[in-house]
């Protein structure tokens, strides 16, 4: 039994302490949190204790942390956890400055260090990715990625989040990766606020179409929107020499219904806390993995930085209206 600290008591912690708690080989000891009542009342679902960082960090018998905190503090707690030998799984991104994550390789580089690019373990897309890997479309030309949004998060969550790139389009960066088998070298955007002025007040968009090439010249689109206005559209389509691959999105039903205007079928499931609820209860079964010396980290420090880099260049090149060379950060 591997025992726990969790940093971080908001929606993002509140999933990975439900999974901590059910995920055998696990006992969550500890919800760390600034907001205390907010640690108390999730440390009382889970059997848990509230403490401070130092505290959990100081207690020897904590073998791993999860940082689910707020985006400016994941860096910092990351290099505290690893410090203190703590096997750590951390939300992405690790920091929104690429300068920083970069200077941090010394000590995050060879850690045991799992990022939360928690795409990667939904049971849909590692079966694309497998069909993919074992040749079933021939050599893959193109990919398509869309990853929409049902609406906009509050305007207070937007000023703080880092923008759509690395709060958002992250996720699709670290797919793209992924899915390519090769580094993208060059981005170009063209990205707009369509959907709420508030948006574009805070120095963000809410709306993109990101192309990236790799150095064979596989291209690869991404689509993103803060407002979907039909639910949680998350679909990806490789194209390749011999056929064509496509995860569509997860349903709220098999059902559909037929009549006299035709057909329906049920609507999408509606946020990443049931799309990819899945995804999450995997993540955390790889984490005890890890801890048990049984596998390493699938997705770690330099996917981080990769996915980052490749979030800073999207963003120059929303702002220049110019393709930028991955290579130039």
């Amino acid at each position: 039994m591997f025992n726990i600290a969790l940093f971080g008591a908001g929606r993002i912690g509140r999933i990975h302490a439900r999974n901590a708690t059910s995920t055998p080989g696990l006992k969550l000891k500890y919800i760390v949190d600034p907001d205390r009542q907010a640690a108390g009342r999730l440390a009382g679902e889970c059997g848990a204790a509230a403490v401070d960082s130092d505290t959990a960090f100081g207690d020897a018998s904590v073998a791993g942390v999860i940082i689910g905190s707020a985006t400016h503090v994941h860096l910092d707690q990351a290099l505290q956890a690893v410090a203190a030998g703590k096997t750590t799984f951390c939300e992405k991104p690790l920091d929104l400055s690429l300068e920083r994550v970069r200077a941090a390789a010394a000590q995050l580089g060879n850690a045991p260090l799992l990022m939360g690019f928690n795409r990667r373990f939904d049971p849909h897309f590692q079966a694309l990715k497998e069909r993919l890997d074992a040749g079933v479309i021939g050599n893959l030309e193109t990919l398509n990625i869309t990853s929409h949004d049902p609406a906009p998060p509050p305007i207070e969550y937007v000023r703080v989040s880092g923008g759509l790139f690395k709060d958002m389009a992250i996720h699709d960066f670290d797919m793209a990766r992924w899915l390519l088998g090769e580094e993208p070298e060059e981005v170009y955007v063209s990205a707009s606020c369509l959907i709420d002025p508030a948006i574009a007040d805070a120095g963000d968009v809410d709306t993109a179409k990101t192309i990236l090439r790799t150095r064979n010249g596989r291209l690869c689109v991404i689509s993103n929107s803060r407002r979907s206005g039909y639910g949680y559209d998350q679909r990806i389509e490789a194209y390749g020499a011999a056929g064509s691959l496509r995860a569509d999105n997860v349903l709220e039903s098999t059902v559909h219904t037929w009549g006299p205007h035709g057909s329906a079928s049920d609507t999408f499931q509606n946020f990443f806390l049931d799309r990819y609820a899945e995804a999450y209860r995997r993540e955390m079964r790889h984490f005890a993995a890890i801890l048990r010396g049984e596998a390493s980290p699938s997705v770690g420090y330099r996917d981080g930085v990769a996915a980052l880099v490749l979030a800073e260049a999207a963003g120059l090149s929303a702002r220049s209206n110019k393709p930028v060379s991955v290579r130039s950060l």
